[in-house]
């Protein structure tokens, strides 16, 4: 289940028995901090607490803050600076990541079809594509021509939804950096003139789920489901044979077929990144040679190099540039070199080569890489001066 789904589930529960809550959304970092913009939280009005906005420290201060928010039924920036290591260690939040991290808390109304969350669910309902979301964070100064939590989604097929109102004299401009940052795919912070004062809007790139294709319903590929779908990605088991491609192995599965080798052509390619794990070297053959059409993003293949050298020698008897052709996809052995020995540690090892593959990162140890552990924010204009809370570290 993804962080937003379980939001979603919190929400529906809350909604049910009337429970006032209010979303606290990362709208904004510099320099370091745990989480990104786009991690989200809910809260009730009893303190209760869905997901998070850090690694714990600024939990407890954002429910007292949340508990505000609700009483008086209006959205709130809060700015958390620790970039003064001393004084956040002896007056602050005790955070120790040397940044900035800004925090929109806003109240939930459950009346209302176009909320933050409800507007995030229209888009994961039917999530195939990249969307992006533009939430208005900051206003300074002068008549802003909008107001604090104000959100236009725009999703990959040109739909566009929310709360900023198509007459907002910033309403094309902000529409147009949406649509330049879906096609970058780059996540950034922009800051407008508005007359005498200042619009600051966060765009967040909303990625769907991870989907995985595992070919093979083995015991060791059990513990690798449990895993892939405890970080919300989509996977699918496929096997040829009837007693071990069971639904009720794999509950966390989204679908469990029966693929006979045979019918292996038959299948529909895509983007799914693909495993194989069967232990049957001749159905192993078949799926490479129905992934040759269009090799997807990545192609795990389980057993040792010899079993790989052996499988493209026979690929290129009917296919001479099969090799060139998987290159870039295929990863045999498969997995990080964590020095794996059980079917869990394999798993392990296998998800996480994914995850660096999908994330474009090299993996290895992060105290041996000189760059920062995220990438940082783009940012466009000029970031205006914003007042900063003083929290208290309760967990």
């Amino acid at each position: 289940m993804t962080e937003l789904q379980r939001l979603l589930q919190a929400y529906d529960a809350h909604r049910a028995v009337g429970r006032a809550c209010a979303l606290a959304t990362v709208v904004d970092v510099a320099g370091s901090a745990y989480r990104r913009p786009g991690a989200r939280m809910l809260v009730t009005a009893e303190g209760q607490l869905t997901g998070s906005i850090s690694g714990g420290c600024l939990e407890g201060d954002a429910r007292r803050r949340a508990r505000q928010c609700l009483e008086r039924g209006l959205p709130q920036l809060i700015t958390y600076d620790s970039t003064d290591a001393a004084d956040d260690l002896q007056f602050g939040a005790a955070l120790g990541c040397q940044g900035i991290v800004q925090i929109l808390l806003e109240p939930l109304d459950y009346t209302r079809p176009d909320n933050a969350l409800e507007l995030l669910r229209s888009w994961a309902a039917g999530v195939q594509a990249p969307a992006v979301v533009a939430t208005v964070f900051s206003l300074a100064g002068g008549q802003a021509p909008a107001r604090l939590g104000q959100r236009l989604l725009l999703q990959a097929d040109g739909l566009v939804q929310g709360t900023l109102p198509a007459t907002s004299a910033l309403y094309a401009t902000i529409l147009a950096d949406a649509r330049a940052a879906l096609a970058a795919n780059r996540p950034a912070t922009h800051s407008y003139a508005a007359g005498p004062g200042t619009v600051q809007l966060s765009l967040e790139i909303l990625r769907p789920p991870l989907r995985l294709r595992v070919f093979g319903a083995g015991n060791d590929v059990q513990p690798l489901v449990r895993l892939a779908a405890g970080l919300g990605w989509q996977v699918e088991v496929l096997d040829g044979r009837p007693a071990l491609a069971q639904p009720t192995r794999f509950p966390e599965a989204v679908a469990v077929r029966v693929l006979p080798i045979a019918q292996v052509p038959t299948l529909p390619l895509d983007e799914s990144y693909v495993l194989l794990m069967s232990h049957n070297y001749h159905y192993d053959l078949a799926v490479l040679q129905h992934l040759l059409a269009a090799p997807p993003p990545y192609i795990g293949l389980l057993g040792p190099r010899k079993k790989y050298q052996t499988l493209l020698q026979d690929l290129s008897q009917t296919e001479p540039t099969a090799a060139q052709r998987l290159a870039d996809a295929l990863h045999s052995p498969v997995g990080l070199n964590l020095g794996a020995e059980t079917p869990e540690e394999i798993a392990l090892s296998i998800v996480a080569e994914i995850q660096a593959v999908a994330a474009g990162r090299p993996a290895g140890f992060l105290r041996d890489s000189p760059l920062p552990i995220h990438a940082p924010l783009h940012r466009v204009g000029e970031q205006p001066a914003t007042p900063t809370a003083v929290a208290v570290c309760s967990r």
